[in-house]
């Protein structure tokens, strides 16, 4: 079996708001995607809502051309929709939005959705980050979605950026998860023998009319149907482009790290769905700052120190691919937190200093705007 390629490719979800309003739009301008596909080409795509925007990399062999990719994208996107009064939101969830108020995109697809999923797809006003690491021999694809799926909680908990909904602090860094599991063929991945038992299971909700194919599954990590990739789909967007960055460099290291064990005739122990479901719950409802269950140890233990044994895990794979400082800034995240932690933060500061629910909330999605574009320099 060859080396896989470990190229990586990364799509992320923003959302459009109203620059006067702080509102999500409820309808694209007119010309709008034009404008978009006209500079970004297949780069960029509209998503299930009006008020959504899609983007995805090139196929990238470096961490570095993913930072400069996504800065590129981010940049190109913010200055097209300036034109048209709106802002970027790179964040999982609008603090205040509600379904009721949007419209989804007007294309036979997600027709399709909200007419099977009804209102689980109308409460779909959430954004992801994805990303995809080239593997591509079948059967290890198989092999590594099922060792992978152990590190998606820890994953997830330095990702979070959608505490709020419909105006209300949910309790949870990853509300986004909530409104996601609520779709069929969501959460953690099955565990598979071989890629052909994977296709047959396939085959089998498809010839019954359920789904068309491979695409309408759609679990925290998957084999893409489209590309020969393993591809991430767990993490919140990031609001940050080097949280961004540092997520799918460590992400892409992990996996190699694996395959390294493979090379040496060892895997990572495979764990009950159950328990990786704890943690996977854990790292929703707090985050980074989370105690999550260390299986062997059947103790809680601080996700801080956890982190550094990941890192150390990985120290081999991060300078195969000259990501250090990437990989390190999980640290950072840690330390200064992660979107959702920022954003309670400026929240009940604001509400502390007298500030009003509706105007504490505009602040937080000021700080969204201004974040966002401060990635961009």
């Amino acid at each position: 079996m060859r080396s896989p390629s470990f190229s990586i490719g990364v799509e992320e979800e923003y959302l459009m708001v109203d620059r006067q309003t702080r509102d999500l739009i409820r309808k694209a301008p007119q010309g709008l995607m034009s404008d978009l596909s006209a500079e970004l080409g297949q780069q960029v795509s509209p998503e299930f809502l009006q008020c959504q925007v899609e983007v995805g990399t090139k196929v990238c062999q470096d961490i570095a051309e993913v930072r400069a990719e996504l800065a590129s994208l981010r940049q190109s996107v913010s200055r097209l929709i300036s034109g048209y009064g709106l802002e970027l939101v790179a964040a999982s969830t609008h603090p205040w939005a509600r379904p009721e108020d949007l419209e989804h995109t007007p294309k036979s697809r997600y027709d399709d959705l909200e007419r099977d999923l009804q209102q689980v797809a109308r409460r779909l006003m959430i954004c992801g980050m994805h990303v995809h690491v080239g593997i591509e021999h079948d059967e290890l694809r198989m092999d590594l979605l099922d060792q992978m799926a152990y590190v998606i909680p820890h994953l997830l908990a330095l990702s979070g950026s959608s505490p709020f909904w419909e105006g209300q602090d949910t309790g949870l860094q990853s509300y986004r998860i909530a409104v996601w599991d609520e779709m069929p063929r969501t959460g953690l991945p099955e565990a598979f023998e071989s890629f052909a038992e994977y296709n047959r299971h396939v085959e089998i909700l498809s010839r019954a009319g359920i789904i068309q194919d491979a695409t309408k599954i759609w679990w925290d990590l998957r084999p893409s149907a489209r590309f020969p990739t393993l591809e991430l789909r767990v993490t919140d967007v990031c609001t940050s482009l080097e949280d961004a960055v540092c997520l799918a460099a460590l992400y892409r290291c992990w996996l190699r790290m694996l395959y390294r064990l493979r090379a040496q005739n060892q895997r990572w122990r495979r764990y009950a769905r159950m328990l990786i479901a704890e943690n996977r719950w854990r790292a929703q409802r707090y985050g980074c700052v989370a105690e999550l269950l260390d299986f062997g140890r059947g103790t809680l233990i601080p996700y801080a120190e956890l982190l550094e044994e990941m890192l150390e895990l990985v120290a081999e794979d991060a300078e195969y691919f000259n990501c250090q400082d990437e990989v390190a800034h999980a640290r950072v995240i840690l330390s200064r937190g992660s979107s959702s932690q920022r954003q309670l933060e400026i929240f009940y500061r604001e509400r502390e200093a007298g500030a009003s629910r509706e105007a504490a909330l505009v602040t937080v999605v000021d700080w969204l705007i201004s974040e966002t574009k401060r990635t961009l320099t």
